[in-house]
């Protein structure tokens, strides 16, 4: 709001909005309350200049560090973003003032960090930061002109893989789990495989979310925040059965951590040979899905047991093998 007052014969003007104040001196009042109605509307509109002063008192570091403890920590996806915004927090840009800080500055700092990771990846590590500005200044009132990542350039980059598990690199996978020391693993690479579940969504298996005689399984909410329940096959209950009778008194299935099973993920795929092949534990997942379209389940019968909500995205697993197909069309051809 505007506010005009007479001070030793002249009429000044001051209009705040957003943290953001301005003064000025007329000596006609009709001037004045032109100037004032023009520059409220200019505000309405985002369009006054910051308030440099404040953002010269606040650092990036200080803004990333609010978010991550007021905002991230109320996300279900809190670990993994907190561990986000910790590394970025360690980068130099963290110590620019916000009055110093540009969209060029984030243009450093993406050039850099794609010579480390794919676009796709340093995306993902941005959306937080960018939602961050945008809460800053709606909600913070930090009185920043526009948000400078919104404006990054980052090209959407096509990764979806065709990655799928062929019988050679099951059994060396298999072999290999043998001298696991920790006997869990294999229950679990072998649930994934049959059922495409998310390794977080496996480590949330409880006994009560089981019931043996309906072959079905309860997927409490997890990556895309929505509970589902799924069909199992009978060498899925046969795994979940035994896990059931180990349980111990939180119920848990599987009562190891995040960072211990892709531990030994990646040491079950060192013993088997298969470092250099492009294998990753969310593969499994992958496999079960197009082993699913395989088995002639339709699109909707297969989303319910992913959990997909977007059907692009579940074709992008649903690879059948070739030499299936191959097959099938021999076969269609002798009729």
């Amino acid at each position: 709001m505007a506010t005009i007052r007479k001070r030793r014969g002249k009429w000044q003007v001051r209009v705040r909005r957003d943290g953001v104040a301005l003064t000025k001196t007329f000596t006609v009042k009709q001037d004045a309350q032109t100037w004032a109605r023009q520059t409220e509307a200019k505000a309405e509109r985002r369009e006054l200049p910051p308030d440099i002063k404040k953002l010269a008192q606040i650092t990036l570091a200080d803004l990333v560090t609010r978010y991550r403890d007021e905002v991230t920590v109320r996300k279900k996806g809190a670990e993994m973003e907190t561990t986000v915004l910790d590394a970025f927090l360690r980068h130099p840009i963290c110590k620019k003032r916000l009055c110093d800080l540009t969209t060029a500055d984030f243009a450093r700092y993406r050039d850099e960090r794609l010579k480390v990771v794919k676009n796709n990846t340093l995306r993902r590590q941005l959306n937080p930061v960018q939602n961050m500005f945008n809460i800053a200044r709606k909600e913070w009132e930090v009185p920043m002109p526009s948000n400078p990542v919104a404006a990054l350039n980052l090209k959407n980059e096509d990764d979806e893989r065709e990655r799928r598990i062929d019988d050679d690199e099951w059994d060396r996978l298999i072999e290999a789990v043998g001298a696991a020391r920790n006997p869990l693993i294999e229950p679990m690479m072998r649930l994934g495989k049959e059922t495409g579940m998310r390794r977080s969504e496996m480590l949330r298996i409880v006994v009560k979310h089981v019931s043996t005689n309906r072959r079905e399984l309860h997927v409490p909410p997890g990556k895309n925040n929505k509970a589902r329940t799924i069909v199992l096959t009978q060498a899925a209950v046969i795994i979940l059965a035994k896990l059931m009778e180990q349980a111990g008194q939180d119920g848990r299935l599987f009562p190891i951590s995040k960072e211990a099973a892709k531990c030994a993920w990646r040491r079950i795929r060192t013993r088997a040979g298969l470092d250099g092949e492009d294998l990753r534990f969310h593969d499994l997942r992958h496999e079960a899905i197009s082993r699913f379209f395989e088995m002639g389940l339709t699109l909707p019968e297969v989303a319910s047991q992913s959990g997909h909500k977007d059907a692009r995205m579940l074709l992008r697993y649903g690879h059948a093998m070739r030499s299936k197909i191959k097959a099938k069309l021999d076969e269609q051809g002798q009729t």
